[in-house]
């Protein structure tokens, strides 16, 4: 019995392994990157998005990108255009070597709002023992933050509705 069994899973598994082979031919690189905003396939540009700013990702594509210009000064860690957060990795001021920044955007709808759009920003200095401890942010610095990812918001809806 069993032998007889082993040539039809055969059958039914030899095409699914040949199946997950694919055809096509590999990819010519890296995804390209604009500034550090990763360009995936199928993510629209503010400039192509209805009047609302959906486009092809899970949030609204003016916060979304607004959010990304806005916070280009930093090395980018991470981006989800689907879940809406941007991460970015830890970022020296020239002026100051001894203090160091970290900053999260979360794009929270799919509508062009303020209250779409949270970012938390992380502070450290560096210790007399030669290591980073956390340290406290002026609160005024996240609202300076959220307003220029909201004025460049607009400026790209701007931008996008004359087009």
């Amino acid at each position: 019995m069993r032998r007889r069994l082993r040539p039809a899973y055969l059958s039914l598994f030899a095409p699914l392994c040949l199946a997950g082979c694919g055809g096509g031919e590999p990819p010519s690189g890296p995804p390209s990157l604009a500034g550090n905003a990763p360009q995936a396939v199928g993510l629209a540009s503010p400039s192509q998005a209805d009047k609302t700013g959906k486009g092809g990702i899970g949030v609204n594509a003016y916060l979304w990108r607004g959010a990304l210009d806005t916070l280009s000064f930093m090395p980018l860690a991470s981006a989800d255009p689907f879940g809406g957060v941007i991460i970015t990795d830890w970022w020296q001021p020239p002026s100051s070597p001894d203090e160091r920044f970290k900053a999260t955007a979360y794009v929270l709808g799919r509508e062009l709002r303020a209250d779409g759009l949270r970012v938390s920003i992380f502070r450290q200095v560096r210790g007399p023992d030669g290591q980073w401890q956390n340290a406290a942010v002026n609160p005024e610095t996240t609202g300076e933050i959220e307003n220029k990812v909201l004025a460049r918001a607009r400026e790209l809806r701007a931008q996008g509705v004359k087009s």
